[in-house]
């Protein structure tokens, strides 16, 4: 593990404070950044992120994606947990808080908005970061690949609906031109570039050369392309979280209980099913992390900038670092409880 793994947490707590700091006495810095958005994609932080999943996207052997089909449980579980669990647990937990556990402490209003934010959140499983997750857990990046672009296509049919149920509501507007951008600037594009370098290097210099010269040339550029997302996410949204400290905790204790619940429910169910480590982890991390950015430009779109909704999905980012990180770690310190790869695939 290098030097920035290893004490990845301390950089990650370090961001994040930077980040509300330049948010709350500098906030001509995000002003100026917020020129540099289309379709409420911010592009800095387009670029950041495209730098993050870049290096491992030059790790998928497009020749194994073939054999993804072979064993297609890792698929299924990503499915159902992601799409038949996670929305509706969340609901669940978030209503449980937030109109029963907080009742006395947060107005009726208050609380529906924070459920919609909610909701927002567990109806957008990870399509981005989930990339660095699996590659801290030594996920298999080409089964990877494949889990976090069907979730793609399901999000484009059920998204909506499912938000639409579980909010009672049938005017969900969702920004698609968001959306679609989304999926080309995190999917598609850094898919298509570590394709083309796979193809160009490996022809010109040799297999060999691209695999054990070219890709560790990029060992650190995805851990700094986290910490400097981190700084300017949350330089947008630094004088809501110093605004709003109370609220804040209370929000993120239900968010936090519902990551947890929907790793274990996938992980476990990865382990009952005998599949390997770097099929199981990517699986568990897909459904606990969130896809921050299309949940954060809905609730803006739908309920405004300072509304309860967004503020959820706010800190939805906020505790989603380090609380994946923990699982990372979770995850690698529970290697052993799985059949080893060869045997499983």
């Amino acid at each position: 593990m290098s030097f920035f793994e290893r004490y990845l947490t301390v950089w990650v707590a370090a961001c994040m404070i930077i980040g509300i700091l330049i948010g709350v006495y500098l906030p001509q810095v995000p002003a100026w950044l917020s020129k540099f958005e289309y379709a409420s994609v911010s592009i800095p932080v387009a670029i950041l992120i495209w730098l993050m999943i870049y290096p491992m996207m030059l790790k998928v052997d497009f020749h194994s994606i073939k054999k993804v089909g072979e064993n297609p449980k890792g698929l299924i579980i990503t499915w159902v947990t992601n799409w038949l669990i996670k929305p509706f647990t969340m609901f669940g937990i978030a209503s449980l808080f937030f109109y029963v556990f907080y009742k006395g402490l947060i107005s009726n209003e208050l609380a529906k908005e924070y459920l919609a934010g909610a909701v927002l959140l567990g109806a957008a499983p990870c399509t981005a970061m989930v990339f660095v997750w699996s590659h801290l857990t030594k996920g298999n990046p080409a089964y990877t690949l494949v889990q976090v672009a069907t979730n793609d296509l399901i999000i484009l049919v059920a998204f909506v609906p499912i938000v639409a149920f579980l909010l009672g509501i049938s005017n969900v507007v969702v920004p698609w031109d968001t959306l679609f951008l989304s999926v080309v600037l995190f999917v598609v594009i850094p898919l298509g570039a570590g394709w083309f370098s796979r193809v160009i290097i490996s022809k010109n210099k040799g297999l060999e050369y691209f695999e054990k010269v070219y890709i560790p040339k990029f060992g650190n550029v995805t851990i700094a392309g986290l910490l400097l997302t981190l700084i300017i996410i949350f330089s947008f949204q630094g004088q809501i979280i110093v605004d709003n400290p109370i609220n804040i905790v209370l929000i993120a204790i239900p968010l936090i209980l519902q990551t947890f619940l929907i790793f274990f429910i996938a992980y476990f169910w990865a382990k009952f099913w005998k599949l390997p480590h770097n099929v199981a982890a990517p699986a568990g991390m897909i459904g606990a992390s969130n896809f921050f950015e299309l949940a954060v430009a809905v609730a803006i779109s739908l309920f405004g900038l300072q509304s309860g909704a967004t503020i959820v999905t706010v800190v939805g980012v906020l505790v989603e670092v380090p609380v994946m990180l923990t699982l990372v770690k979770i995850a690698n310190n529970t290697r052993n409880w799985f059949v080893p790869e060869k045997k499983a695939l």
